[in-house]
């Protein structure tokens, strides 16, 4: 028989969460108490926000419903670190859908998970490999959570960040938001250094640290995080890209087919041949070898960069297959 109310009140708010009705025999069997003092206890628990359910009848069940406030979880231990590994796989690698709240919620159970319960969440963390699509970056959960905490307290974060072009650096932020684009993550901060709004990759981030100043947060440029992220993306892209030109000894309809959409539409030219131009970002040396794989024969027009790789790499595969070489 369990004599601590509280402790009490806790194993029959953990026996309620389990998603089906239960008798008040059943109940008052599990807690060893009578099925009066179990009818005190469902009352204690509505007083406290819980929306108990309560059916009539010789022998009346309790189930707990939705409600209209979300009032506090209780979890074995099973299911808190169940819960915890699922949120650090996810935010380790940018499951799309797992936006910043997930985050939030992940850093606000492991600050409360005892350390027994903190270590098997790690293990199970390091012998667990998920298969994942794209080329998003892996990230640690550590990494996420200690943004997530700087963000909701407002509190500066400083952090060392590597550059696209591999140049390191120190920063000091004002954190924002974090933003998930399904692959990657990225941080909306304020950056103290540069006097100006920056977005950073998190996969690039190293040595997060919260400083403990705390700071009044600043407007954003824009409406909000994500379209912010989404216009400095637009506008490297805009800086980044180039046209190109090249023509196919074939039809526009057979080259078509044998490229992706986003590369460009052919052109018909002539009878037997077809133009295709386009604007991209994609490097040279992807495109060279994407015009190659449709199979026909063409001539690469322009930028000097991509006609100069594209000789590059031909006289290499020639000399690749020339058996005199063997």
């Amino acid at each position: 028989m369990t004599t601590d109310t509280p402790a009490r009140l806790l194993h029959l708010l953990s026996l309620l969460q389990t998603p089906r009705e239960w008798p008040g025999r059943e109940l008052a069997d599990r807690l060893g108490v009578s099925r009066r003092t179990v009818r005190r206890d469902i009352d204690r628990l509505r007083e406290l926000g819980y929306p108990v359910q309560a059916t009539k009848g010789a022998d009346g069940g309790y189930r707990l419903v939705a409600g209209k406030a979300m009032p506090p979880l209780v979890l074995d231990d099973e299911e808190a670190v169940a819960i915890a590994v699922g949120l650090r796989a996810g935010a380790g690698h940018a499951v799309e859908g797992m936006d910043e709240a997930s985050v939030r919620a992940l850093a606000k159970l492991e600050q409360v998970l005892p350390g027994r319960l903190r270590r098997r969440v790690a293990v199970l963390q390091a012998a667990t490999t998920p298969l994942t699509s794209g080329d998003g970056a892996s990230i640690a959960p550590e990494t996420l959570t200690v943004m997530a905490s700087t963000i909701a307290g407002h509190e500066r974060l400083r952090f060392a960040y590597r550059a696209k072009d591999g140049t390191p650096s120190r920063r000091l932020t004002e954190p924002y938001r974090l933003v998930s684009t399904g692959l990657r993550w990225y941080l909306v901060a304020y950056d103290l250094g540069r006097e100006d709004w920056r977005t950073f990759r998190v996969d690039r981030v190293a040595e997060p640290l919260a400083t403990g100043a705390r700071f009044t947060p600043r407007e954003l440029p824009t409406g909000s995080a994500a379209e912010y992220l989404r216009q400095s993306m637009d506008h490297n892209r805009s800086q980044e890209t180039y046209t190109f030109e090249a023509t196919f000894a074939s039809s526009a309809e057979s080259v078509a087919a044998r490229l992706p959409r986003w590369v460009g539409t052919p052109e018909p030219l002539g009878d037997d041949g077809c133009r295709l131009t386009g604007d991209t970002s994609a490097p040279v040396e992807w495109l060279a070898v994407r015009l190659a794989m449709t199979g026909y024969d063409f001539r690469v027009h322009g930028p000097a960069e991509l006609v100069a790789y594209t000789r590059d790499l031909g006289a290499r595969l020639t000399r690749a297959a020339d058996e005199r070489q063997a």
